[in-house]
């Protein structure tokens, strides 16, 4: 707003000089007699003078008000082009709910000890999380109902509540032995409900280092298909809707959508892998399972992770 200010400002000033080169009728524009002085009368010298000191400040008036006018209204301008401009969710109280995104809390990034590497600087060879991993779930979003069930203990979740989200038991199997071969190290989770009754569940995987991690996720992931069926999915394949400029700079993303006609509910998936983390996200709901809130909350996740 500063700058806009200055900029109304130099737009009165380019009024003025306008006005002042260019004087229109009403304005009080005189000609200066030749030899006042000597034109005026005994008993009146300097009348002519003062007639003509009396119409300038008329005419210095009359600008300083278009000076006025010209700010106001160029200030005027000036915002209602920033409101017009900026995104709607930035003005409090004009966020843009019609889109579907979820009014999540104020996200900051969880502390670390001081001089510790982030999880994609280059010089970190083993790609870890040196943050608490617990710290590094995404919040639920503001008046959703949170699922305490996925906290654990203490903030770990225990691997066989993790392996319920696949379906199937010789899934669950693969799974869990896969990850028991790995040296999987923690899984910290956090699920809710939202109004619309939208179920999400986030699980955090982490292994020794990013490598360990990479071969992890290379299983849970294929191109067209999950490595694991999801539980209430019957037929998963990669969602192609799903917008790559979401995607964050060094962090793996595949996403799949259920294809129809949906189970009980309609079920989407994300994995992402950050370093030595894998993220699993899950989001299902009877009839259809939003897009948006869906893309939103994998991205935050993304960000939390990166």
């Amino acid at each position: 707003m500063a700058q806009r200010s200055v900029d109304a400002a130099e737009v009165g000033r380019d009024a003025v000089e306008v006005v002042a080169s260019e004087p229109g009728p009403g304005l009080g524009h005189v000609e200066a007699p030749e030899s006042a002085g000597a034109q005026d009368p005994p008993g009146m010298v300097g009348v002519g003078a003062a007639v003509a000191r009396k119409e300038r400040r008329v005419l210095r008036g009359v600008l300083r008000w278009v000076v006025v006018v010209a700010v106001f209204a160029g200030v005027g301008a000036g915002t209602a082009y920033g409101v017009l401009g900026v995104e709607r969710t930035e003005l409090p109280g004009l966020a843009t709910e019609s889109d579907g995104r979820w009014p999540y809390p104020e996200i900051s990034r969880a502390p670390v000890p001081p001089g510790s590497l982030g999880p994609l600087e280059t010089r970190n060879w083993a790609e870890a999380h040196y943050a608490d991993l617990r710290a590094l779930v995404l919040p639920a979003p503001e008046g959703a109902k949170e699922d305490k069930a996925l906290r654990g203990e203490d903030g770990w979740l225990p691997t066989k509540d993790f392996l319920a989200v696949f379906g199937e038991k010789e899934d669950r199997d693969e799974a869990g032995q896969l990850l028991t071969d790995n040296g999987l190290r923690h899984i910290a989770a956090r699920g809710w409900t939202t109004e619309d009754g939208t179920r999400t569940g986030i699980y955090l995987l982490q292994f020794d280092t990013g490598t360990v991690a990479d071969q992890v996720y290379r299983d849970f992931t294929h191109y067209d298909e999950p490595g694991f069926t999801a539980r209430g999915t019957t037929d998963t394949d990669f969602d192609d809707a799903y917008p790559t400029a979401a995607d964050i700079e060094g962090i793996s993303r595949y996403v799949y959508d259920e294809v129809k006609p949906y189970g009980t509910e309609h079920v989407r998936q994300a994995y992402l892998r950050a370093g030595d983390v894998i993220a699993v996200v899950v989001q299902a709901r009877k009839g259809t399972a939003a897009a948006v809130p869906f893309q939103q909350t994998v991205t935050l996740q993304g960000q939390l992770l990166g």
